[in-house]
């Protein structure tokens, strides 16, 4: 019986031991054949090791074809395999030449030479089947991709609905900057202006907000909203502005006065501010004129080192006192307060107090509310947070002392004082606001914005005094001599 053909041992011969050159069993004999007379001498020629699937017919060995050239090595297969990775990893799958490698990779495993080996075979496969892995993910990264892409234009499009205007930046810049400050600051002050905007046209339905982008050839711009003539709202503004470039010098030495060390390179002062304001006067003298600000500056000195700070405030100015009013809207700001420092209310409650008197008159221009300014501690971020309480306060606190008096009835004279108390106002806007003084002597900035905190209609009287014991009496004794109103 003929004994199947094996592949030459280690000693060169057949059957031979390498050390002792003497014929050994064949791993080929058949039962009983166990003399080395019954051996076969096998010719040392080459033969291919073929790897045979398990369950298949075992076919008979023959020799190798005859090779043209050195035989490449086991990782010559894997070459075109691996570039074609390489460039999945890099993001291309979809280029030419990631195409071609891939169908190179194909062909090296489909034709991997014989002397490669099964090792080699087996490499391939796993570097064919990583690069299907590859594929896989890549897809699945793409998909991914394209679902973050469409939340990314459906968020977009609900901040575009609850924007007046596309914002000052550009609202896909502030998307991409969405982690720093700044850009966060004004998607704040966006959404302010939004929320108080669509809150009052509730109230006044019969009228409408103008909506006026403007844009500071210096650097920046602004959204103006203002509505005037309504049944409810004589006038109402609610502005954004976002500007920045050099600091003018009056407004650098406005600074300094009170207390800020600015130091200038070569007398120049780069800045960027941002808030938004908002002034309402209403036509029912029940119903009381309301104020709010929140802005963040910043100032580049000649070192590079940056100052910042928050300022802002809500504020109320009644032309008669209703102290269930009073209690409502200074519980809100206290609540508003309360959430990140016991201690900021009151002590906001008396800078407010301070900071609008009318000196020339010897009163307030309203009952108060909170004011703060220059404020830059603890933390940039602890403090924007509390900005963050504040604007979202100035809705809940107003509004509803609207809801409850714009349907009031009222007489001639009550409207005259309330013409009166609008002069007072505008004497403090004029003389002494620190917003209203900034805006005005900063190059470029747009004044019909700045002025719109003035109402339609003012008046001055002579000498005039109300009567003792009346209730334009009691109000003045109230601007004169501030109340707690939470305690």
């Amino acid at each position: 019986m003929p004994l199947p053909a094996a592949a030459p041992t280690r000693g060169g011969q057949p059957g031979a031991h390498p050390a002792a050159g003497a014929p050994t069993q064949l791993r080929g004999r058949p039962p009983g054949t166990n003399s080395p007379a019954q051996s076969q001498t096998l010719s040392p020629r080459p033969y291919t090791h073929v790897y045979i699937p398990r369950g298949a017919e075992r076919p008979r060995l023959g020799p190798a074809p005859a090779r043209r050239g050195p035989a490449p090595p086991a990782s010559a297969a894997l070459v075109p395999v691996m570039a074609a990775a390489a460039q999945l990893l890099r993001g291309a799958a979809r280029s030419p030449l990631a195409l071609a490698a891939a169908a190179a990779g194909r062909r090296a495993l489909g034709s991997a030479p014989p002397a490669a080996g099964r090792g080699g075979r087996r490499a391939a496969l796993a570097a064919a089947g990583a690069l299907g892995g590859l594929g896989l993910g890549l897809w699945r990264r793409q998909q991914a991709a394209m679902a973050a892409s469409e939340e990314d234009e459906k968020e977009e499009e609900e901040l575009r609905q609850r924007f007046m205007a596309p914002p000052v930046s550009g609202l896909r810049e502030l998307r991409r900057r969405r982690r720093e400050l700044r850009s966060r600051m004004e998607l704040l002050i966006m959404e302010t202006q939004g929320e108080v905007c669509r809150a009052l046209a509730a109230l006044d339905p019969g009228a409408a907000f103008a909506v006026d982008t403007w844009e500071r050839k210096e650097g920046g711009g602004g959204i103006s909203c203002v509505l005037q003539d309504g049944e409810v709202f004589e006038k109402a503004g609610v502005n954004v502005s976002v500007v920045f470039g050099l600091l003018s010098e009056e407004a650098a030495r406005q600074m300094r006065s009170r207390g800020k060390s600015l130091k200038a390179k070569d007398g120049k002062l780069p800045f960027c501010a941002m808030g938004v304001s908002s002034v309402i006067h209403p036509k029912n003298p029940h119903v009381p004129t309301m104020h709010f600000n929140y802005r963040y500056f910043e100032i580049e000195e000649a070192d590079g080192t940056k100052q910042w700070w928050f300022g802002g405030g809500t504020d109320l100015t009644p032309t008669y006192l209703n102290e269930e009013d009073a209690v409502h809207f200074h519980k809100t700001l206290k609540e508003a307060c309360d959430k990140h420092d016991l201690k900021l209310y009151p002590k906001y409650k008396k800078w407010c107090d301070d900071y609008f008197y009318i000196k020339h008159r010897g009163e307030r221009r309203g009952i108060g509310g909170i004011f703060f300014d220059d404020v830059d501690s603890p933390s940039k971020e602890e403090v924007f947070q509390f900005v963050k309480s504040c604007a979202k306060a100035v809705v809940p606190c107003y509004v509803p002392i609207v809801k409850r008096h714009c349907h009031d009835s009222f007489t001639p004279e009550e409207k005259l004082w309330q013409q009166l108390r609008r002069g007072r106002y505008v004497e403090f806007n004029l003389v002494y606001d620190r917003g209203t003084k900034f805006g005005l002597l900063t190059p470029g900035s747009r004044i019909e914005s700045i002025l719109m905190s003035l109402p339609l209609t003012a008046r001055w009287e002579y000498m005039h005094t109300p009567p003792e014991s009346s209730r334009e009496a009691e109000i003045l004794e109230v601007l004169r001599n501030p109340k707690d109103w939470v305690h």
